[in-house]
């Protein structure tokens, strides 16, 4: 993929967002900023959220993208775009070239979703499958570019790009007069450059923050002077896994951006929940990456007034599922018990009906006969239940044991 080249000079100014927001404005949702109550009393800071995951696909992405295709030649238009990508920015990118009537062609690896590919086709465009990695994918890419004359749609390394993502800086500033801080989710540094270049220049003393996930600390590293080294970890915040930020966007960073911090896995997952929970909206795990950051350091924003961008809604449902789950079994809501009993009739009747009497759920049941190390004459059952917390399961557990039942295991997260 081509990459643009630093200057040394930063690439964009607030003269080119403001230019932008004023381009795009037809082609993008100007999305709501609302306060929340309960997430501020669970994080400890005044938090305001900024919902990118209303655009059209879902993302801030799609910002970006129009910007770009606006300032296209005509014979640009004419021969078309092409990106790399198999997430939001394909989409984006997809959607803005269908409705200015410019061929784009979108090329991801063999890898790539079901979904992502039929969703990014649904769109209009013609995606090409290449390669079994984005590296491979990549080549295909470039070549594809020069054959056909198509002009590069970069996901965050170009100024145009930079400046479309930027407009969300102008929204902010202009919904939120008493604002402390903005935390910014961040993978090749293009939103957050162009939030930081608008923000700063109006707003000098207000905290811009980038998050990233521990798992693809790229921003991180490139700031430290650092090679981030290479990783194939998963990790539920695909939309930030880059692992080599922008050329343009990294001195941006340095120059605007007050720090660039990394978050655990499992406090996205948290965030995901909370998102879903509280403000009953869907965030993916990049999306969720601001809040994650306020529930790892409670401290450092308490009592101040943050902003957290929402970048983007598009999880996989499984996934979503998954975290839920995952979530419920971590707060104690969801619960496994392992319990002994005599292997003669009339055992599991009883034992219901104390797990009833404590008030849980019974999810899931099972008898356990065959491969555990007991005596042939007794069974143990495994029993998911449903909680209100950990210690309404801890309940559960003395009012199964005070019936004379053993409970040999127990995990409630």
């Amino acid at each position: 993929m081509s990459k643009a080249v630093s200057t040394g000079v930063n690439a964009v100014t607030a003269a080119d967002v403001a230019a932008a927001a004023e381009r795009i404005a037809d082609d993008i949702e100007r999305t709501p900023v609302a306060d929340s109550h309960t997430l501020s009393a669970v994080a400890g800071a005044d938090i305001v959220v900024k919902f990118e995951n209303l655009q059209f696909t879902a993302s801030f992405k799609d910002r970006g993208a129009a910007n770009k295709l606006r300032q296209l030649t005509d014979d640009e238009r004419s021969c078309g775009v092409i990106a790399l990508s198999a997430g939001n920015h394909a989409q984006g990118v997809a959607y803005h070239a269908g409705r200015l009537g410019i061929p784009a062609t979108i090329v991801m690896p063999t890898s790539a979703p079901f979904a992502k590919v039929a969703n990014t086709e649904a769109l209009g465009a013609d995606v090409v499958q290449a390669g079994a990695t984005f590296a491979e994918a990549a080549e295909t890419a470039d070549r594809l570019a020069v054959e056909r004359g198509l002009t590069w749609v970069h996901p965050y390394d170009d100024p145009a790009v930079i400046a479309g993502q930027g407009t969300v800086g102008i929204e902010l500033l202009d919904d939120l007069d008493d604002l402390d801080a903005i935390l910014v989710p961040v993978g090749g540094g293009g939103l957050i450059a162009g939030i930081a270049t608008w923000v700063k220049a109006h707003r000098p003393h207000v905290e811009i923050v980038g998050v990233q996930t521990e798992t693809y600390p790229g921003m991180v590293a490139a700031l430290d002077g650092r090679d981030l080294a290479p990783s194939k970890a998963d990790t539920i915040a695909d939309g930030i896994a880059v692992k080599q930020p922008g050329s343009l966007t990294v001195p941006i960073v340095r120059d605007l951006v007050d720090d660039v911090i990394a978050v655990a896995e499992t406090t996205i997952e948290r965030s995901i929940s909370l998102f879903l929970e509280i403000e009953k909206t869907v965030a993916e795990g990049a999306g969720a990456a601001g809040l994650a950051a306020l529930l790892e350091h409670p401290d450092r924003w308490r009592g101040k007034r943050v902003a957290l961008v929402l970048t983007g809604g598009n999880i996989d449902t499984r996934v979503l599922a998954s975290v839920l789950l995952r979530e419920m079994a971590h707060s104690g809501r969801i619960t496994s018990l392992r319990i002994a009993v005599s292997d003669t009739p009339g055992q599991l009747a009883p034992l219901v009906a104390a797990i009833a009497s404590a008030g849980a759920n019974v999810v899931e049941i099972e008898h356990r006969r065959l491969f555990d190390p007991i005596s042939a004459r007794a069974t143990n059952i495994d029993v998911m239940l449903e909680t209100r917390d950990r210690r309404h399961a801890e309940r559960v557990v003395e009012a199964i044991e005070a019936k004379g039942y053993r409970v040999v295991h127990s995990d409630m997260g």
